[in-house]
């Protein structure tokens, strides 16, 4: 045990390395784009966001300027699950070309509009632009001297205020955006690269001289030739029905030092990252201990069963000894809704194998955050493609149990779990519908997810199934009596509710800390990038799920009570329970949801992340159990 606490720290050691050093690194698939003075830079729009409602919008949902024609950029499946919904703007940008005091349009919001942006700006909805790949942040000094600059996702649609004098509350549009693009120029050429790209909004009431000429009518409140530009707002743009708004924008250019392959460094920035880094530690630490004593105790008190018994068969009182290996006639008889649980434990197989996968490029920097959408995309894929994992491991299971209706388990395993997680996920999906959200999956999404299912996933269980069933079994260690043995009574402590909830906390213990930024990356709209971390974390759970079950299961066997197979499942599994219980938490401490329906979402999504991490954690435990089983069955003499 030892040495694997060893081999653990100097992972530990290499991740964390790996996850700091990543910085400056080129990722995969993420070629960098070199302009020239003057090329033309296209300023896209990806979605309206808000922590508040979690429901996402199309920029065009309200009525801001429109360029001649609105055009959609292709969008991976991620994209599109995650509601963005890139599209072109009317803002002209020219690589390192300032432009001061430009006119996008003058537009009349109706009386529906003007309700539809004050709806939003209560909902303190942010537009998010996207230059060269790179998200628009505004940074936010902090009123500290020493304290890091701080970048805020996305831009506010506006703010609510007060006039002076005035107790009224009112509605204020971001009408006036000050844009500054970074960029890092070539020594030797004069190409340059897009490093940063940031926004100050203001909210103007424009004034202009004369008739009104379009974009080349000049405005008295911002005038580069007179020197006058916006640096406040001190003289708001009310959102009103029917009164004209003038949008318009500044852009300015800045070389940087930062390079390009560097850039993301801001947006990845963590304001308490030395907290993150000593927390994460901290916890593996003690999860790593307290695995290592069990282990240890375990292993000592193991061998001594064991040795005692081997020497017991040449003893006359051998018959009158009590322990886990009475039961050897009893322990490998096939449990009770066999079938189910061949079921869950494919399935489970097929989970972690998606998870290790996604981890594994995740940690190599090919589904880094510059990839939108990727993570989701390659969790999708990997997911499909491991179902031929999840068809051999439920029929090899099935097999041990000596049942013959293969095709029955194989039609479950491929339908269960992803029948259950796509009813959720229609119901939540027809709730965003009717919010006309653009979070909605479009009907040719949902049928490209169905083909995955049945088009791909579904045969590679059948082949999986077929495999594994025509394989022979693995014979028993010990032989199974005809007549089962009556279980004597459990003290209070050994009730099967009572070891299947303390069993869960081990495995929840080792993964709520990382499980707090996870559920602040989603629901709080910021980037996750410690894949090294939660790597680690995930190795950590799988092994305290196995050392937690193992030890319950020995105690069970040690009461001469040999209902193991589902209580190995569930003593693991039931740490989703707390996961659970640790989202709601989170959602009346953490977040700010005002509405009904996003709550339901929240706790939706919660509930299937919930349920996989169930079978997760219960397919890691059962082969533990499984395994130790085996092993210690093997290991005594049996007449």
């Amino acid at each position: 045990m030892a040495t694997h606490l060893a081999v653990l720290l100097f992972l530990a050691v290499l991740l964390a390395g790996a996850a700091t050093s990543a910085r400056g690194f080129y990722l995969p698939g993420v070629a960098p784009a070199d302009f020239r003075r003057k090329d033309a830079l296209a300023v896209k729009v990806s979605q309206l966001s808000s922590i508040k409602t979690q429901l996402p919008y199309s920029y065009y949902s309200l009525p801001f300027c429109r360029p001649d024609a609105i055009v959609d950029s292709a969008e991976n499946l991620g994209e599109l699950l995650r509601g963005d919904r890139i599209e072109n703007t009317p803002y002209v940008f020219e690589m390192r070309e300032p432009r001061m005091c430009q006119i996008v349009c003058k537009t009349a919001f109706t009386q529906e509009g003007a309700n539809d942006v004050k709806e939003k700006i209560d909902d303190d909805y942010r537009i998010n632009m996207i230059l060269d790949n790179l998200p628009l942040v505004v940074p936010i000094k902090r009123m500290d001297k020493d304290a890091r600059t701080v970048y805020q996702h996305g831009v506010h649609v506006g703010v609510k205020g007060q006039y002076s004098g005035s107790k009224e509350e009112k509605h204020f549009i971001h009408n006036h955006l000050t844009f500054l693009v970074k960029y890092h120029k070539d020594a030797k050429t004069d190409l340059a690269r897009i490093v940063a790209f940031e926004v100050k909004p203001f909210s103007v009431k424009h004034e202009h001289d004369g008739d009104w000429k379009g974009n080349a009518t000049r405005l008295k409140t911002c005038d580069p030739h007179s020197r006058r530009l916006v640096l406040d707002s001190n003289s708001p743009q009310e959102v009103e029905a029917n009164k004209d708004i003038i949008f318009s924008y500044d852009v300015n250019f800045e070389e940087s030092n930062i390079k390009w392959s560097s850039r993301w460094d801001t947006y990845l920035l963590m304001t308490d990252d030395q907290i993150h880094w000593f927390s994460i530690i901290n916890s593996l630490m003690i999860v790593l201990f307290l695995s290592g004593m069990v282990a240890m105790i375990m292993l000592r008190t193991l061998y001594r069963d064991i040795t005692k018994y081997n020497q017991l068969d040449v003893e006359e009182d051998a018959q009158e000894e009590t322990g886990w290996k009475l039961v050897h006639g009893d322990v490998f008889r096939p449990p009770v809704c066999a079938e189910l649980l061949c079921v869950y434990v494919g399935t489970g197989v097929q989970f972690f194998g998606m998870l290790l996968v996604t981890l594994i490029f995740a940690i190599l920097g090919i589904l880094s955050p510059s990839n939108r959408g990727g993570l989701m995309t390659a969790m999708l894929f990997a997911w499909v493609f491991m179902g031929l994992l999840a068809g051999y491991s439920s029929a090899r299971l099935y097999k041990v149990f000596k049942g013959s209706e293969w095709k029955k388990v194989t039609v479950k395993t491929a339908m269960m779990f992803p029948g259950t997680i796509f009813a959720i996920f229609f119901v939540l999906n027809a709730l965003i519908w009717g919010e006309r959200s653009s979070g909605a999956v479009p009907f040719t999404t949902m049928s490209v997810l169905v083909l995955l299912w049945f088009g791909i996933s579904v045969p590679l269980v059948f082949v999986g199934s077929y495999h594994g069933f025509k394989k022979p079994a693995t014979d028993d260690p010990v032989r199974t009596n005809k007549i089962p043995r009556p279980i004597p009574e459990q003290p209070w402590y050994m009730h099967p509710a009572m070891l299947v909830l303390l069993g869960g906390l081990l495995p929840f213990g080792a993964v709520f800390i990382e499980l707090f930024f996870i559920l602040t990356s989603i629901w709080l709209h910021q980037f996750y990038y410690i894949f090294g971390f939660l790597f680690l974390v995930f190795v950590i759970l799988v092994l305290t799920c196995a050392e937690i079950a193992v030890v319950l299961c020995y105690f069970q066997l040690c009461g001469e009570d040999y209902h193991w197979w589902w209580r190995s499942y569930l003593t693991a599994g039931s740490s989703a329970v707390y996961l659970f219980l640790y989202a709601g938490f989170y959602f009346f401490t953490k977040l700010d949801i005002t509405r009904a329906v996003s709550g339901v979402l929240y706790f939706g999504y919660m509930l299937i992340a919930s349920y996989a991490f169930f079978v997760l954690t219960g397919t890691v435990g059962f082969y533990a159990c499984f395994w130790f089983t085996r092993l210690i069955y093997s290991s005594v003499k049996i007449d």
